[in-house]
Parts: structure tokens; sequence; C-alpha cells
């Protein structure tokens, strides 16, 4: 049974929140490009606005990108510089500096959108689920430091990587890698594969719109000159 449900969650998930995520938010851009916005409360409510703000999309950034070329650089590509210890040691520390910069400035989001009545007023029942959930998964991520520091040789981390790279090249069986792990571990890839299914349907989409033009366009022109 506990096979089973290790071969469901991630051997199978993974490839249906990809599958979401791909379609729903192509679907969303096509059909709904009204709705691609982040929905600033900055108007409504100014204060420690900016701060935090600052400090969840800095450690989130560093986050996503960390765990982005940890997991799917092939071994051999660091190997013959970095051990996988190293390469552990300093995902602790940098990953854990990045966490609590990001869930101080989550929390201080998520307490402003749940206490401000006017923000309050203005937010969706998915605004105020997906900062909650944001801020879960980063407290997941911070904790799964305290299992990683029984074995800093970084075997682990091989594992994690073997089976990310294993569902991006469609490999069978990548679940039987972390069949192992501990819960916390489980727990904090489940519900990033989860946030994966709700990206489409929540503010989180404005990731995608970087604003390149807007270093190239023409000047605006308010009002004409008297």
């Amino acid at each position: 049974m506990m096979s089973y449900l290790n071969t469901l969650l991630f051997g199978v998930y993974p490839y249906i929140a990809i599958a979401i995520l791909v379609i729903g938010t192509w679907a969303r851009y096509d059909q709904g490009q009204f709705t691609w916005k982040a929905h600033s409360s900055q108007m409504l409510r100014k204060k420690n606005m900016v701060m935090a703000s600052v400090l969840f999309h800095v450690g989130v950034l560093v986050i996503f990108f960390g765990h982005l070329v940890g997991l799917l650089t092939p071994h051999a590509f660091y190997e013959p510089f970095m051990t996988p210890g190293t390469k552990q040691i300093m995902a602790i520390v940098v990953g854990g500096i990045a966490g609590i910069m990001a869930i101080i400035g989550g929390g201080m989001l998520a307490w402003r959108r749940l206490t401000d009545p006017r923000i309050k007023a203005s937010s969706t029942f998915a605004d105020n689920m997906i900062i909650v959930i944001l801020v879960i998964q980063l407290a997941l991520g911070l904790l799964t430091i305290l299992p990683t520091m029984g074995h800093l040789d970084g075997s682990t981390m091989l594992k994690f990587s073997a089976w990310a790279q294993g569902i991006v090249t469609l490999q069978g069986g990548v679940a039987g890698y972390i069949a192992d792990v501990h819960w916390i571990y489980k727990t904090h890839i489940f519900l990033g594969l989860t946030i994966f299914v709700l990206f489409p349907f929540t503010r989180l989409v404005h990731m995608l719109s970087v604003p390149v033009e807007y270093f190239g366009r023409k000047y605006q022109v308010v009002r004409k000159r008297a």
C-alpha cells in the first residue's frame, strides 16, 4: 500500500501537476489576459508593504533558482570541483538565509492581507489561500534542514536530484529514488507540486510576466506642455 501511494504521489502526480500548470497557464493567458496581474494592494495600504514585499520576493527568487539549478544540474557537471556534501552545505546556508527572509516577508504579507479591513475586503479566496500555502511551504522548507543536518554527505540530495531529473526526462520508477526519505521532505515536495496545480488559477501567473519592453518603450505623454 505504501509503495503504491509513493508511486502515485511522486511518480504520477508530478506529471498531472505539470500538465495542469502548462495547459492551465496557456488557457488563462489565451482566454483571460485581463486577469493576468498581481492585483497589487499597495494603493490600499502602503505601510510595511515595501519591506515585506522585498524580503518575500528576493527570498523566493533565490530559493526558486536554487532548487532549479540544484535539482536539475547533473552530478557530473559539478563533481570535478564540488562534492555532494559541499553542495548540500551551501544549500543549507544559502537556502536557510533566503528561507528566513521569505518567510518573514511572506508572514507579514499574509498577516496584512488577512487582518487589514481594506485589503481583506478586496482580497479573493484564492489570494488568501495562496499566500498562506506559500508561507506553509516556506516553513516546511526550513524544517527540512533538521533531518538534513543528520546526513551532510549529500546522499539524500543526490536522491532528490535523481528523482527530479528522472521526472523531466520521463524515466520510469523515479518514485523509488525518494521512497525512504523523511516525511518532511515528502510533504514539502507534495505541497510544491500542489502549488504547480494552483498556479494557473491564482495571482502567481504574474511571475511569468517580465516587463522587458518597459526599458525600451517610448516616453509616455501624460499632458502637453503649456
